[in-house]
């Protein structure tokens, strides 16, 4: 690609993304949602999962957006919605399903789920194999979903018109401790490298090559300068910079979760804060220089495992934004 060629295809992009008006700073979610996974698309409307609902809200742009139920609760085996994906050149929307209960929906083994983009119609699902638990989702320029296994330590893949999720890539170092051993958030950066968390807290993020062909390169750990609080989320902003969403859902107190920008220097990770003291940050997404995250309240659930009707109604949650940190 000539740089002309390329200066044409940057101002296209600018030009595309200035037309879509810049979302309220706070967005209402429905009551009692408990998102976990957050996704823009290309026309600025939010995509948000429900842990409870098993659902999928989306708030679509304007002056004064109002929450919509896109995906209704527990269509096409929805349970605890997890990971959430625009597929804009397929319309298509795809939402980790889990079954870790609390859920309002009936439980159902944990798989990959596709939706109509425009109406939430069911479309397709993909089991997880081997009883894998999928938890969050990335795609590549060619159109491959890549998704975790928080119950092994690989990284599966949907190739396109694929009827079967594969392990791309599978391996000790993807590895965590604790009940979950395996992995946690995803990212693309740059179409070279896939970054992935585990669910336990670390003081590192994983890095696994994206060859040319497609194939998995090596696993690399890319050191932090402490132990990060559960990322539970990663986004790719630009080459080299992460925004990283710790949630501390295994950590002492429900205040503790933060969003944090990562620059990648070789094998080492640097950390700068955007926004601290959320309660459970789950995930978010990334438009121009803001970032949009939600707080997923779990303890509310946690606290009342067996007693369903403990558990607080009528509980609010939004989408709220911070200005990125200037390169």
């Amino acid at each position: 690609m000539s740089r002309r060629t390329r200066l044409a295809a940057a101002l296209l992009a600018l030009a595309a993304t200035a037309a879509i008006a810049a979302p309220p700073a706070v967005q209402a979610l429905p009551e009692d949602w408990y998102p976990e996974s957050v996704a823009i698309g290309p026309d600025g409307a939010f995509y948000v999962g429900s842990w409870r609902q098993g659902a999928v809200a989306r708030v679509k742009p304007g002056a004064a957006p109002r929450a919509e139920v896109l995906v209704k609760p527990g269509a096409n085996g929805l349970a605890n919605g997890q990971g959430v994906l625009v597929d804009a050149k397929r319309q298509a929307l795809w939402v980790c399903s889990g079954n870790s209960g609390f859920t309002t929906v009936p439980q159902t083994p944990s798989a990959l789920k596709r939706y109509d983009l425009a109406t939430g119609t069911p479309r397709a699902s993909y089991a997880m194999p081997d009883a894998g638990y999928c938890n969050d989702l990335a795609q590549d320029a060619r159109g491959n979903i890549y998704v975790t296994d928080s119950f092994h330590p690989r990284v599966l893949r949907l190739a396109p018109d694929a009827t079967a999720l594969t392990v791309w890539k599978e391996s000790p170092s993807l590895a965590g401790e604790g009940p979950y051993k395996g992995l946690n958030g995803i990212a693309i950066d740059g179409g070279r490298d896939v970054y992935v968390s585990l669910v336990a807290a670390a003081s590192h993020l994983l890095r696994i090559g994206l060859n040319a062909d497609g194939r998995a390169g090596e696993v690399t750990r890319i050191e932090a300068p402490r132990v990060m609080k559960n990322v539970d989320a990663i986004r790719a902003w630009k080459p080299g910079r992460l925004v990283l969403f710790e949630s501390n859902a295994f950590g002492d107190g429900p205040y503790g979760g933060q969003v944090t920008v990562a620059r990648i220097d070789g094998a080492k990770l640097g950390l700068q804060t955007v926004v601290a003291g959320l309660n459970d940050p789950s995930s978010g997404a990334v438009l121009g220089n803001r970032v949009y995250f939600i707080e997923s309240k779990y303890a509310l659930l946690f606290k009342h495992k067996d007693e369903d009707a403990a558990i607080p109604r009528g509980v609010p949650f939004d989408i709220q934004s911070r200005a990125l940190p200037p390169d």
